[in-house]
């Protein structure tokens, strides 16, 4: 056995002996990503619905947020957030600054939330405007007001649709996460940074969190996988049904 692990061009003792703290690292990852995901779905649906209702002003409004944050770089934000805000005196004399601002954590939360609701939000205001018109015409016959519509009938339908391209956007938040390692979190990535410069090691600790980062992926994949078949299985059943139905090629 000594013998086989010493072939290993891993120093896997040490990624043993450490493990706990990249256990510790993926709480802080999963914490800070689902915390963002779902306040920033929170935000993006109405901003969806801003940029759905054209109107004159929420509307350029809400596409300069988005613009502005789609535009840039997440690590810029982060940036902007934790070491910009305290250059105002004004924002060290607030009261957000000891408990909110100061926090290395807060911060990132703030940048990463901020981020993922202008990008769902663009993703719901695409799925909004994609809402079949049948679907819109069928609640206009039976009466339903213009925001009854919107709540009852467009934005579950759009949410529903929209749960495919959404799963990119969690694992792109979960990839993004890696910048709270800058900000001296330590996070999945924070750890292996932590261990090869701890160890002097090349790419043990970025294997590890490789690794790790490839099995939450793997997990949310399959957890959206099983999503679009409750939530779409009859938009598919409905695609067989026409594939089954179609006339037969001439002879």
């Amino acid at each position: 056995m000594d013998s086989i692990l010493s072939r290993i061009p891993l120093d896997l003792t040490l990624i043993a002996q450490n493990f706990d703290r990249f256990l510790y690292g993926t709480w802080v990852t999963l914490e800070l990503t689902f915390l963002a995901l779902l306040i920033g779905g929170l935000l993006a649906v109405p901003l969806a619905i801003a940029r759905a209702s054209r109107h004159r002003i929420l509307n350029p409004a809400v596409w300069c947020y988005t613009y502005v944050l789609r535009g840039t770089p997440l690590l810029v934000q982060t940036y902007l957030i934790y070491y910009g805000a305290g250059q105002f005196e004004a924002v060290r004399n607030s009261w957000l600054w000891d408990p909110v601002l100061s926090s290395a954590w807060w911060c990132a939360l703030i940048a990463f939330t901020l981020n993922t609701s202008a990008y769902t939000a663009e993703l719901l205001r695409g799925a909004i405007a994609d809402t079949p018109k049948g679907e819109v015409e069928a609640a206009i016959a039976a009466g339903h007001s213009p925001w009854g519509r919107m709540r009852r009938i467009i934005l579950p339908s759009a949410i529903r649709r929209a749960i495919p391209a959404y799963s990119n956007e969690v694992i792109f938040m979960l990839h993004g996460s890696v910048v709270a390692s800058t900000i001296t979190l330590q996070d999945i990535l924070g750890v292996g940074r932590w261990l090869n410069g701890r160890y002097y090691l090349a790419y043990e600790g970025f294997i590890t969190a490789a690794l790790l980062y490839f099995v939450i992926v793997l997990v949310i994949t399959r957890v959206f996988r099983l999503l679009e078949r409750r939530c779409l299985g009859h938009l598919a059943r409905r695609e067989g049904s026409k594939a089954g139905t179609a006339a037969p090629a001439p002879a």
